[in-house]
């Protein structure tokens, strides 16, 4: 379960987007075998918690080795079982996701006859990872012949007229944000400003350049360079979800500052120069800020055709915080509650799946990740399924399940969820868990948009929701060990994790067994 944060405060406030889901009407059931008697067992559970929230896997930091290992074990055994792989290259789907700051990889180069002129990230360029909120984003790599455009606006600059589709497409150009030279001092503020930049951009990125290099002066280089220490020096580790570079659609976008001598700029500039290729030069440029990380995605086939189609979904998060720098003695936060404890019982509730008399319905596991990171894995899952989002009649998603007191659990979404959506599927909880041996008291204090605690926001059954999908998010609650280097193995109730894992299979399958969605 990810923390508070301002995003996620942002969207609370969100008028959440509701998907119509088409309804199945009632049909005939095939003749149903009779459902298994195998249990999720304490053993398996502990067996499987110990090895996933161990040392060696040093938090399940996304962005690590260690993460994409911890997604292997999960694949490795599901495939074991014999669940089918429902992502985009077998079990794993791609994630594409950028890093707040720029990695080592981040270079730039000006290549001629007489050898290669690097730039420097910060000093020299810097990449403008984002034109705002709504648009695509630059790609990542460039390369291409360099070519002077003059400067964006004033007597100088050459106009969009001279700039035609042939002479700029697949090329680096550059532009001066400045005054020419001769330009009266009241004059030099306004064509200073960085405010002619973005409509020079507008008129240039549909002629298709590889890149567009902005070199700036006056008021516009002090506004590039505050940029440059906010993107390169002060920008933490956080992630956000990216698109791949085959995806991009927009040219590199570059800022940095106009010198005299720059090998982006024409021999004698500002002196002299005038629009045009710069003989011999290409530029070549790649921005170290992107990664691939994976959801872990399996399906087990419904036995119905007409109903197997529609998926009864589970989810879980399989990254955690990662290793804690500058904690005495134990450093690795190794999240056996969080969320060890919901990948495991996936797996439990797989091979149980798997094991027993399959139900009318499929039924589909996704592991996240991600999550610790803003709802990550299951923000990209959930805007590009493997299975269409409207076939998913419900989502359980498991979060902290294994943790105080023995009969207590949180339910979140029956209330929480918009419109209603999630009312059915709660009943159908409600309904499993009263007909048991030994029910759950339930906590529903949680169940609410506008609690403090915000609980409904901040894990991946939220994604879910807001694409109409009914959810309902299991959880045993926060304690003093949630983000912290003591969320160990050793400290789980695993007779209790063992019990919110049957309430889990038994409501999945009265729901994956209706002949109607729950709505």
């Amino acid at each position: 379960m990810h923390r508070p944060a301002a995003r996620a405060a942002k969207l609370a406030g969100l008028a959440l987007p509701t998907t119509a889901l088409l309804a199945i009407g009632c049909r005939t059931s095939p003749t149903a075998t009779p459902p298994a008697t195998q249990e999720v067992t304490v053993q398996e559970l502990r067996r499987d918690l110990y090895a996933f929230a161990a040392d060696s896997f040093l938090g399940r930091e996304t962005g690590t080795e260690a993460a994409d290992r911890a997604a292997h074990f999960l694949a490795d055994r599901l495939r074991a079982l014999g669940v089918e792989p429902a992502g985009d290259s077998g079990f794993f789907q791609r994630v594409p996701l950028l890093r707040g700051g720029y990695g080592p990889g981040t270079r730039f180069e000006v290549a001629g006859t007489g050898g290669g002129t690097p730039l420097a990230l910060g000093t020299d360029l810097v990449p403008l990872p984002s034109l705002g909120r709504g648009t695509a984003p630059p790609r990542l790599h460039a390369e291409g012949e360099l070519t002077y455009l003059g400067y964006v606006s004033g007597p100088n600059a050459a106009g969009s007229n001279g700039a035609g589709e042939g002479d700029v497409a697949g090329k680096v150009v550059v532009l001066v944000n400045g005054a020419p030279p001769g330009t009266a001092p009241a004059e030099r503020a306004s064509l200073e400003a960085e405010g002619r930049i973005g409509p020079r951009l507008r008129e240039l990125l549909p002629l298709k350049p590889a890149a567009v290099i902005v070199l700036t002066e006056g008021k516009s280089a002090e506004f590039v360079g505050q940029l440059a220490r906010r993107l390169t020096l002060e920008s933490g580790d956080g992630l956000s979800v990216g698109e791949p570079d085959s995806a991009r659609t927009l040219p590199m976008i570059l800022l940095g500052p106009a010198r005299p001598g720059s090998p982006l700029l024409p021999d004698g500039w500002p002196g002299r120069g005038a629009p045009g290729p710069l003989a011999g030069l290409r530029f070549s440029a790649r921005v170290d800020n992107a990664f691939t990380a994976v959801n872990v995605v399996g399906v087990v086939r419904g036995r119905d055709p007409t109903l197997n189609g529609s998926y009864v979904a589970y989810g879980a998060h399989y990254d955690h915080i990662g290793v804690q720098h500058g904690a005495a003695g134990d450093s690795i936060a190794n999240g056996a509650d969080d969320d060890g404890s919901g990948s495991v019982t996936l797996l439990a509730l797989a091979r149980l799946f798997t094991e027993s008399a399959r139900p009318r319905r499929s039924v589909l596991f996704v592991w996240h990740v991600g999550e610790e990171e803003g709802l990550l894995g299951s923000d990209w899952f959930t805007t590009h399924p493997t299975v269409p989002i409207d076939s998913v009649v419900a989502q359980l998603n498991a979060d902290m399940i294994g943790r105080n007191a023995p009969d207590s659990i949180y339910i979140v979404g029956p209330n929480a969820a918009p419109n209603g959506q999630s009312r059915v599927l709660g009943e159908v909880l409600d309904s499993v868990n009263g007909a048991r041996a030994r029910p759950f008291l339930v906590n529903r204090e949680w169940d609410s948009p506008t609690h403090p605690e915000q609980i409904y926001f901040r894990s991946d059954h939220f994604n879910y929701a807001r694409r109409g999908v009914p959810i309902v998010f299991l959880t045993t609650g926060l304690h003093a060990d949630y983000h912290r280097v003591t969320d160990e193995p050793d400290r789980i109730d695993y007779e209790k994790l063992a019990r919110v894992a049957m309430l889990m299979y038994d409501t999945g399958r009265a729901l994956a067994d209706r002949p109607t969605r729950p709505r």
